[in-house]
């Protein structure tokens, strides 16, 4: 018998994401099953998925339930698991307040990559929003020794390894379009340096402190934005740049540009990057069981 199961729609600067409340983690949620709702033509669409599950009901999540009541089960777009997506941390913080779990102010988020900090800013009375930016900590990161070159097209640049709880190469280019269409992940060298895939940046300068990115994710192909992707293109511009928080005293703050809107990342002295920006929930509808049944037989 095939029974009707919500589903939300939302997205961060047009990083868009299914989501699928679960709070006592009910449902089976396959790879197949993940790729099959994302899908834009067969399916209900986005870059990713958002299972939305209390941390003591899922068993990746149980040691982090004492600090963080929800757990932020992410997929990418083809069914993989990711450890963590910056602009899916504020939508789904979004969806908590929408379903009235959580109100303005500050919120602990379980996810792979660890207790994410989140602010959920009151909207400006004038602002004409329904609601104010989100703020996430997004924890320190790595930067892990050794040379990284990435390719398109005949082209090649030096890149820098950041990690941010998952995995991102770093190329700085004179013209985002030398990116190329961005459908296949940018081969890159030595092999060994992402075991398990990479998130890749290309990047040029606006400004002082601002820069624009294109990314290729890892499972999805070129997004619209990438939160992570937008901490690690801001970690390593500053370092290219000169600026150490850790060293100098005093914050590092960019702007970054994105195919789908902006971000302002900041890295503060004690290593901590906080990014802040927008997420919208734009429906809300149900799947039929049935049909997810079908997809997978």
């Amino acid at each position: 018998m095939s029974t009707r199961i919500a589903f939300l729609k939302g997205h961060g600067t047009e990083n868009d994401f299914v989501i699928v409340p679960d709070p006592e983690n009910a449902l089976d949620l396959p790879p197949a099953a993940v790729a099959a709702l994302c899908d834009r033509r067969a399916g209900i669409g986005g870059d990713g998925l958002l299972h939305v599950v209390r941390s003591a009901a899922h068993p990746e999540a149980g040691d982090m339930a004492a600090e963080a009541e929800w757990f932020m089960d992410y997929r990418n777009g083809d069914g993989s698991v990711a450890e963590m997506c910056g602009n899916g941390v504020r939508v789904f913080a979004r969806y908590l307040q929408r379903a009235g779990h959580v109100g303005d102010g500050d919120l602990a988020v379980a996810t792979r990559g660890g207790v994410k900090r989140v602010h959920l800013a009151k909207a400006e009375a004038d602002s004409g929003s329904a609601a104010g930016d989100i703020t996430v900590g997004m924890g320190r990161a790595l930067l892990p020794e050794g040379d990284v070159e990435v390719s398109v097209g005949g082209r090649s640049w030096p890149a820098r390894n950041v990690n941010m709880g998952n995995p991102h190469a770093v190329a700085f280019v004179a013209d985002l379009a030398h990116a190329g269409d961005l459908y296949a992940p940018p081969p890159y060298e030595p092999a060994g340096a992402y075991p398990d895939g990479v998130n890749v940046e290309f990047v040029v300068d606006r400004g002082p402190r601002h820069v624009a990115m294109r990314v290729h994710e890892r499972g999805s192909g070129e997004t619209r934005s990438c939160g992570t992707g937008a901490c690690a293109v801001a970690v390593a511009t500053a370092r290219r740049d000169g600026a150490d928080p850790a060293v100098t005293g005093a914050p590092a703050t960019y702007t970054v540009d994105l195919p789908g809107g902006t971000l302002v990342i900041t890295e503060r002295p004690d290593g901590e990057i906080e990014m802040t920006g927008p997420a919208v929930i734009v429906a809300e509808g149900e799947f039929d069981s049935a049909w997810l049944e079908g997809v997978l037989d």
